[in-house]
């Protein structure tokens, strides 16, 4: 495997050589990560030259509306699905909230959705509320104690009336990876669409949806080195099925009727930079793929902070104990509260956080009462093994 060149990667993020967090080692990356160069310099250059109503023939506009059909086209590429079915919103709690209307207009009093208590509460709460309309919500819970989704389970839930799935490809608190593609496949014989929440994944290497096979996948781009907003792939022909949520004029226009808010034009222009940036990555290791680049760096990096973590008896590692199942995101229940100690390692330079991360559900499933939360750490592929020396280092005289 490649070895990651973590001065090329961290010359990519201006983040790491400002003075203001000049030796601060950034551990709250699952909240949002560093922004890349890429993303500055497209947002710049929109702000700069083009920040007026895109799509006419006089200049600035003309740019505008080319930037904004860029990320458009990069991200589709890099996504593995088609143009019209990738969609921008200002963030994926509203784009799933505007989901669940879409469909709540489709489906009959009776017919049945399947959530979790592993999710973020924005690809939970949406869909719950549509129990006032008549819909009925079953649960597909966590084992208590460890927080892992058995797929085995769905069976008991699966019925003639279920129409959609939601869940996460990894959770924000428990980070274990579920295995999309073989769930999809499964719902895909069912008959049930699968709705899966990707803001937790897609940080550490985008996805290739399209071989993954969930009917409609949602990330955060300013979890993905890129802007505020939220980026969503939904199939064309279920999208073509959902009831429009925008102008009535956009009932036809598959790029618009699921985000009825208008678009942020310069944060989309900047999207591609995303791309630019995974694009940089692979050239400079000589073609390999992003995501396994990301990937493979992650995984190497968690090795020693999984190995401090399960040499502890006085914590609660929350998820996966091998690096390879899980994201980089560690949530560690303690005798205290969880943002008490972040405060603490504040001191020691370290920036995390500590609460339940909107995974209230999850959290209380896993018998932690949501006052006290949990600490959470989280690395990226930027990170470097002496920060997670230096985060050893400060839990230690900490705890």
């Amino acid at each position: 495997m490649t070895t990651l060149d973590l001065d090329f990667v961290r010359a990519q993020f201006p983040a790491f050589d400002q003075p203001e967090l000049e030796g601060w080692a950034f551990f709250e990356n699952a909240g949002g990560s560093y922004p890349c160069r890429h993303v500055i310099d497209r947002l710049f250059e929109a702000y700069t030259k083009a920040k007026i109503q895109p799509y006419w023939s006089f200049p600035g506009s003309s740019r505008m509306g080319e930037m904004m059909d860029e990320s458009r086209t990069r991200l589709a590429v890099a996504l593995g699905v088609a143009e019209d079915e990738v969609h921008f919103g200002p963030s994926t709690t509203q784009n799933t909230y505007v989901l669940a209307q879409a469909f709540r207009q489709t489906l009959a009093e009776g017919d049945e959705i399947i959530v979790t208590n592993q999710d973020h509460e924005a690809n939970t709460g949406p869909w719950r509320r549509l129990a006032e309309e008549g819909l009925v919500i079953r649960e597909w819970q966590i084992d208590p104690a460890t927080g892992h989704l058995d797929p085995a389970d769905l069976d008991a839930l699966i019925g003639e009336r279920t129409r959609v799935l939601c869940f996460p490809h990894a959770s924000n608190v428990v980070a274990e990876i579920n295995p999309v593609a073989e769930i999809a496949a499964k719902m895909r014989g069912a008959g049930v669409v699968t709705v899966v929440d990707g803001v937790s994944y897609a940080p550490h290497g985008l996805p290739d949806v399209g071989t993954l096979g969930a009917d409609i996948y949602l990330f955060s781009a300013y979890k993905t080195h890129g802007p505020h907003q939220g980026v969503m792939v939904v199939r064309r022909s279920l999208a073509e099925r959902l009831v429009n949520q925008g102008h009535y004029f956009n009932a036809d226009n598959l790029m618009a009727k699921l985000t009825p808010a208008g678009p942020d034009h310069a944060q989309i222009a900047a999207l591609a930079g995303m791309v630019d940036y995974a694009d940089a990555l692979s050239a400079h290791h000589g073609g390999g793929n992003a995501h396994d680049l990301m990937r493979g760096a992650e995984i190497a990096v968690m090795a020693p902070l999984l190995d401090y973590l399960r040499s502890r008896n006085d914590i609660r590692l929350l998820g996966p104990t091998r690096a390879e199942d899980r994201a980089p995101t560690f949530a560690i229940e303690l005798d205290r509260s969880g943002d008490e100690v972040a405060v603490e390692l504040a001191n020691h330079k370290i920036m995390c956080g500590g609460g339940d991360f909107y995974s209230r559900r999850t959290v209380e499933a896993l018998g932690i009462d949501p006052a006290k939360g949990v600490l959470r750490v989280s690395a990226l592929h930027y990170t470097t093994p002496g920060e997670i020396d230096r985060l050893i280092a400060a839990l230690d005289a900490v705890l």
